[in-house]
C-alpha cells in the first residue's frame, strides 16, 4: 500500500502539469476564437459602412427632388430640414451685400431653405441659406452648419450633449465620487459589486459590456467612417433597418444594452434587499460609466480592442458558471456565495 501511494503521489503533479497545459491551450484557443470572431465582424460592418448613393436617373424624378436627394448625400441634410442655434450667436451674410449680417442666437430654430456653390471662397465653397423667420434670413457656410448648429430631434440632442458638451466630464466626476463612496463603505462593510463580489446574475456584467462594445464601435466610426457618423447625426434613426450595418449592430447594440438593464434590475431586486440593491446600483452605474469612457479612450489609441476582447473573455467565463452561488439564506432565501453572513438580511448561515 505504502508503494502504490508513493507511485500515485509520484503521479500527481504530472497529471497537474497535464491539466495546467491543457487548459492553457483551450485558454488560447479560446482567445484565437475570440479574436476571428470580432475580427470577422468589425471586416463585414466596415466593410458596409457607407449610405448608399441615391440613383438619380429615373426619368420620373423632378429636377428639385434630384437635387434635394444630391444635397443629402453630399451634406447630410437639404431642404426644409430644421436645426437649432448651438453657438452663442451666428451671423447671417446677406449676400450679394457686403459686411451686412443679421444674427440669430443660441436656441433659435432655423431651416434650410437654398444651396449655393461659390469656387472663388477659399473659406468654405458651399453656401447654404437658413431662415429664422420671413425677415430673419441669410447665407452661412456649409461648415457653421455643422460647428454651429445641432438637428432638432432627441436622438441628435443627446448625441451632441454627450459628445459636444462638458456633460461627459462631469459624469467622470459623478463615477468617482460614486466609486469613492462605494469603496468606503465596502471596507467598513461587505458589499455586492460588480465583477468582485457580483449577484447570481450575468447580466449586470453584460450590461457593462455592451456598453463597452457600444462605445468601441462608435469610436470606431468616427474614425474609420466618419461621414457615415455625421450622415446618422444629421438623419438618425431607431431602427437598426435603415442604417449600413456598422450603424446597424451600433443601434442593436443599444437596444440590447435597454433588455439587458431591465432583467438586471428584475435579478438584482429579488436576490437583494430594497437598501442593497440600490447600492448595488450604485456601483453598476460607476462601471458603466467607466467602460464607456475608457473604451472611447482606448479605442483612439487602438487599445479598445484587445481590452475588448480581454473583457468578452472575462463575460464567457461567467457564463460558463464560474461565479455561481451555491448556498441560499435559510431566512430570506437569498443566494450566497459562502456561508455565513446573508448580504441581504445579515442573518448567520452556518
Amino acid at each position: 500500500m505504502k508503494k502504490r501511494d508513493q507511485e500515485i503521489l509520484q503521479n500527481k503533479p504530472a497529471v497537474s502539469v497535464f491539466k495546467a497545459v491543457r487548459q492553457t491551450r483551450l485558454l488560447c484557443g479560446g482567445m484565437r476564437s475570440l479574436l476571428l470572431f470580432f475580427i470577422l465582424l468589425f471586416s463585414v460592418a466596415f466593410y458596409s459602412c457607407n449610405y448608399p448613393e441615391p440613383n438619380l436617373d429615373k426619368k420620373e424624378i423632378s429636377e428639385k427632388t434630384k437635387d434635394s436627394l444630391s444635397y443629402l448625400y453630399k451634406y447630410h441634410y437639404t431642404y426644409n430640414k430644421n436645426l437649432e442655434v448651438c453657438a452663442d450667436t451666428v451671423k447671417l451674410a446677406q449676400l450679394p451685400f457686403k459686411d451686412k449680417f443679421l444674427m440669430v442666437n443660441k436656441g433659435d430654430r432655423i431651416v434650410v431653405a437654398e444651396f449655393m456653390v461659390q469656387p472663388s471662397d477659399t473659406v468654405d465653397s458651399v453656401w447654404v441659406k437658413v431662415a429664422r423667420d420671413e425677415k430673419t434670413q441669410g447665407w452661412v457656410h456649409e461648415s457653421t452648419i455643422v460647428n454651429d448648429f445641432v438637428p432638432i430631434d432627441f436622438i441628435s440632442q443627446a448625441i451632441f450633449l454627450f459628445s459636444h458638451t462638458h456633460a461627459s466630464y462631469s459624469l467622470i466626476v459623478v463615477a468617482l465620487v460614486m466609486a469613492i463612496f462605494l469603496f468606503r463603505i465596502y471596507r467598513k462593510k461587505k458589499l455586492m459589486l460588480v465583477y468582485f463580489n457580483d449577484i447570481n446574475s450575468v447580466y449586470p456584467l453584460m450590461l457593462c459590456f455592451l456598453l463597452a462594445f457600444a462605445a468601441t464601435l462608435y469610436e470606431s466610426v468616427q474614425i474609420f467612417a466618419p461621414e457615415t457618423w455625421q450622415h446618422f447625426y444629421f438623419n438618425p434613426t431607431l431602427s437598426p433597418f435603415k442604417v449600413p450595418l456598422i450603424l446597424s449592430v451600433f443601434v442593436l447594440s443599444m437596444w440590447a444594452f435597454i433588455v439587458v438593464f431591465l432583467a438586471s434590475l428584475e435579478d438584482l431586486f429579488h436576490q437583494l434587499s430594497t437598501s442593497s440593491a440600490f447600492l448595488y446600483l450604485f456601483g453598476l452605474a460607476a462601471c458603466c460609466i467607466f467602460c464607456y469612457f475608457f473604451f472611447i479612450i482606448a479605442t483612439s489609441y487602438y487599445v479598445g480592442y484587445p481590452a475588448l476582447l480581454f473583457f468578452f473573455y472575462i463575460l464567457v467565463k461567467k457564463v460558463n458558471g464560474r461565479m455561481t452561488y451555491k448556498y441560499r439564506c435559510g431566512k430570506c432565501g437569498a443566494l450566497m456565495k459562502d456561508k455565513g453572513e446573508c448580504p441581504s438580511c445579515g442573518a448567520v448561515n452556518e
